[in-house]
């Protein structure tokens, strides 16, 4: 089996699918990447076992055929050579690897392609396509609110919801929460989805450079996106999601209106010296101004600052996480934010200000009890 193929080409279609490598697998076979050639066209896939990810690409070649080979090893190789045609001479029988260069030739061993998990196949699924351009703003969005939490699996995944009109995402770790809906068109009947971080944000890294549709085919167990010549997919978590419009409050009647650039500066130099275990910084706002405040007693700091703002409701003080308000405002692209708040003890409501066409956002944070 032999095949020629740009370097450069190669490298690049390798490092978007060795995202799924695991640094310790629990199968040898999953450390290499499978090389599936058919003439001229190769297809190779990278699978931790929960999620298998398959590019395509065109080579010079009239061979079929079929080998693993080590992945960490030929992503280094291929980063030493400048951009020029590689010539991958293959013994399937003794299962060694010959690579030729412009300047040289190198051997590796590699492994028995069928001993590499098959792809799973998403059968009777329900398809819809989606614009890449939506996918990555909803997956960027959301992700960072998923929780890191083996007790609560359904959490450690964004939830999405399909529905004849739109699409909801949803992720949260019971301290924040987002929840992310765009209009979307060819779903006939309503269900929803948990699929886990790590599939979504190499979802993400993938779409970075694509454009146009995603085809999403899922099942009740499986979910595939399929972009140009890269297909992912991944096993779903099974569970029933909690009702997460329970927490959200519907009544805010405290509206603080503030630029977010200047909020999220403001933040970033105050939270410094909050507390290293409960980063709480205090909002103390009255009339159109917002006084944020942080101290760290165990080593005497502190820090406030104030900023203008428009201020519809009675005057408060409320303590929040300064991370997690730092996650949602660097995730928001707005020029101005809105924070609903009913009481100190309730949580606060962050959404765009005003809202993107074609969008609806919605992040929500639990306060931290105010130190007096």
């Amino acid at each position: 089996m032999k095949f020629v193929v740009s370097s450069n080409t190669l490298l690049k279609e390798l490092q978007v699918i060795g995202g799924v490598l695991n640094a310790n697998n629990a199968l040898p076979i999953l450390d290499d990447f499978l090389f599936k050639l058919n003439k001229g066209e190769l297809s190779i896939f990278a699978s931790d076992l929960e999620t298998t990810i398959r590019t395509t690409l065109t080579v010079d070649s009239k061979d079929s055929g079929e080998i693993t080979i080590p992945a960490k090893l030929l992503i280094e190789m291929l980063k030493n050579f400048a951009d020029q045609p590689l010539t991958f001479i293959i013994d399937t029988t003794k299962f060694s690897i010959e690579i030729n260069s412009e300047a040289g030739k190198y051997k590796i061993a590699g492994h028995d392609g069928e001993e590499f998990p098959k792809m799973i196949a998403v059968e009777s699924p329900t398809t819809l396509q989606v614009d890449t351009d939506m996918l990555v703003d909803a997956v960027t969005k959301t992700i960072f609110a998923v929780a890191n939490d083996d007790l609560r699996p359904v959490m450690s995944g964004v939830y999405c919801n399909f529905s004849s009109k739109d699409v909801t995402f949803v992720a949260t770790d019971a301290h924040k929460l987002v929840k992310y809906i765009r209009p979307v068109t060819g779903v006939s009947v309503e269900n929803s989805v948990i699929i886990a971080k790590k599939p979504m944000n190499l979802l993400k890294n993938i779409l970075a450079s694509k454009h146009g549709k995603v085809i999403i085919d899922y099942n009740k167990t499986n979910a595939s996106f399929t972009m140009d010549n890269v297909q992912l997919i991944c096993r779903l978590i099974d569970g029933k999601y909690p009702n997460y419009d329970a927490v959200i409050p519907k009544e805010n009647p405290n509206q603080l209106v503030l630029d977010r650039n200047a909020f999220l500066s403001s933040l970033k130099r105050v939270s410094i010296l909050s507390n290293k275990t409960t980063h709480q910084v205090k909002l103390k706002i009255t009339g159109n101004a917002l006084t944020l405040t942080s101290e760290d007693i165990d080593y005497s700091s502190e820090a406030n600052e104030r900023i203008n703002c428009q201020y519809v409701g009675d005057d408060m003080e409320i303590g929040f996480n300064s991370k997690f308000l730092l996650d949602m405002l660097s995730n928001l692209d707005s020029e101005e934010v809105r924070v609903g708040m009913s009481s100190p003890s309730r949580a606060g409501v962050i959404t765009p200000n005003p809202q993107k066409e074609g969008e609806d956002i919605l992040m929500l944070v639990m306060p931290v009890m105010l130190n007096n």
